[in-house]
């Protein structure tokens, strides 16, 4: 699959990569790379929506990769249709990351922008991939049926070091619908976020329900939290919580969306 995958970005006149830093974005940007050497360009949002050390460790993948990385400013904040937090809010952000990717691209005058969407994106509650298609982005491990598991091991015979990076969406997805996003809101769940990282544990959430943080780890990860427990909630109080609660249903990738 990865020499498919290099092929598909063979005879195009260059490649402006929506670049994230994670797994499916750094294997999209290593094919372009190899396919297409300096007119492969990865572009990447320094957004109020993602931590700032997801910004930090797309820089370093971009640097990995050998790829040559743009960076743009973002804030969705300024939209009112992504604040108001409706079921659609990926679709509105998407919307602004596409014009700031294609103002880029068409600085390299370079036509062909792809995302790092793969085959199994497909069966979830995905309002943004509408954005890209509308746009015209192209998506090559979707387009060649290339599923996550088969994503990572394509990653691992590039040799990166994102292989078993953990998903990260934007920190908008832990506010449930319909609540308003804030600044301040994604601030407090970053660092609550920040907190458990601290005590060893990579894939997890940090859900801000107002008052109350709902906190989404894997099964194996509980038990940590638990032998924890005084200090989280200590910290988390510090952050403006009131109650901390541990999701005994686990870690899961868009928990907000089981009500639709």
């Amino acid at each position: 699959m990865k020499e498919k995958l290099i092929n598909w970005f063979k005879g195009q006149d260059g490649a402006v990569i929506a670049f994230s830093g994670g797994v499916d974005s750094c294997v999209v940007a290593a094919a372009a790379r190899e396919a297409l050497g300096k007119k492969a360009i990865a572009v990447t949002s320094d957004s109020k929506t993602f931590p700032k050390s997801e910004l930090e460790h797309a820089k370093k993948a971009a640097r990995e990769i050998g790829i040559k990385h743009e960076i743009f400013t973002e804030n969705e904040l300024e939209n009112p249709a992504f604040v108001k937090n409706p079921t659609d809010r990926c679709y509105h952000c998407r919307k602004g990351l596409i014009e700031g990717v294609k103002a880029i691209a068409e600085r390299y005058n370079i036509t062909t922008i792809v995302d790092g969407a793969n085959a199994s994106d497909t069966g979830e509650h995905r309002p943004g991939m509408k954005a890209m298609k509308e746009a015209d982005v192209k998506s090559p491990l979707l387009e060649l049926g290339i599923t996550k598991d088969k994503v990572r091991k394509i990653a691992g015979e590039f040799g990166l070091s994102v292989k078993e990076k953990p998903a990260m969406a934007c920190l908008a997805s832990r506010v449930p619908y319909g609540e308003r996003i804030t600044e301040g809101k994604l601030q407090k769940i970053e660092k609550a976020e920040n907190i458990l990282k601290g005590l060893g544990i990579s894939q997890m959430r940090v859900r801000h329900h107002e008052s109350l943080a709902r906190i989404e780890v894997m099964p194996e990860d509980m038990p940590k939290v638990s032998e924890n427990k005084a200090q989280i909630v200590e910290k988390f109080k510090a952050l403006g919580f009131a109650y901390v609660t541990l999701d005994i249903k686990g870690y899961r990738s868009g928990s907000m969306d089981e009500i639709l």
